[in-house]
């Protein structure tokens, strides 16, 4: 009855807060640090599980939209290391509440998808062609460039290991618009003059191994002329968006980097003027 107590607690306060960055509810320290911001079935949203092309197989996803809305920009979710998890999907949702068509790509759908004890996932990423992985995520901006539901405007965000994929993103798909890797290792600076995409960058301030390649990777940006952005957040460690993990969340950090986001989004993906 407690649990019940807590989660009928939460919804009530992202009801009267709305779904942006204020409905953030999330105690840190406590069970409740695991409780989804957004209801898997919020009446505001349309989700499904949805396939689409990768290299040489299927990709699976999690695709969430406002309800009875038409042809919208979309993001590309791409998770962590522990695959495509409730938390992954959770932050589909949010963004998705923003304006969006979101989808969230399991990046081991060629093993067989992220299993249930989503601790087992890191082992099964060792196991993707990195190749191919860059590869699948590619295709799903192409699968959202042509989606009828969708403006054709397609942006990408990640965390983590999902970071560095979307960097990887900006450099192999020349039609994506906008691009938001939060923590991600940096491409290879010789890759960097490919990316097309606008850049907005979240690093930790506490991050050193991911933080070593921030001074090259600007330079590169700078000389090839690329649109960008970068934030440290001093004081927040590797992994603060993550609501689930009371070790890493910093929730200063979490909810200026989403705001920022979220404007970025709006700005580089033209939604002020939905089709």
């Amino acid at each position: 009855m407690a649990d019940e107590n807590r989660r009928t607690f939460l919804k009530q306060c992202m009801t009267l807060a709305g779904a942006g960055v204020a409905g953030y509810v999330v105690i840190s320290g406590s069970e409740d640090a695991q409780a989804q911001i957004i209801a898997p079935d919020d009446s505001r949203l349309e989700t499904q599980r949805v396939e689409y092309p990768g290299d040489g197989g299927s990709m699976k996803a999690y695709l969430a939209r406002p309800r009875g809305q038409k042809r919208l920009p979309a993001v590309i979710v791409i998770h962590e290391n522990r695959g495509l998890n409730a938390h992954i999907e959770d932050v589909a949702r949010r963004m998705a509440l923003e304006g969006f068509l979101v989808i969230a790509p399991d990046a081991l759908s060629p093993v067989g998808g992220t299993p249930a004890d989503t601790n087992e996932a890191m082992g099964k990423l060792r196991q993707l062609d990195r190749e191919k992985t860059v590869k699948n995520f590619v295709a799903a901006v192409q699968y959202l460039k042509t989606h009828p539901q969708t403006t054709g405007q397609v942006g990408c965000t990640g965390f983590c290991w999902g970071g560095a994929m979307t960097n990887q993103v900006a450099v192999n798909a020349p039609d994506l618009k906008a691009a938001v890797p939060y923590y991600g290792s940096v491409p290879a600076a010789e890759d960097v003059p490919k990316i097309k995409a606008a850049l907005l960058c979240h690093y930790a301030g506490e991050d050193q191994r991911i933080n070593q390649g921030i001074p090259g990777f600007e330079a590169a940006l700078k000389k090839a002329g690329i649109e960008y952005q970068m934030f440290t957040y001093e004081g927040a460690g590797h992994a603060f968006n993550n609501d689930t993990n009371p070790g890493r969340y910093h929730k200063e950090a979490a909810q200026l980097a989403w705001k920022r986001t979220v404007e970025f989004f709006k700005k580089q993906l033209h939604t002020s003027e939905p089709v």
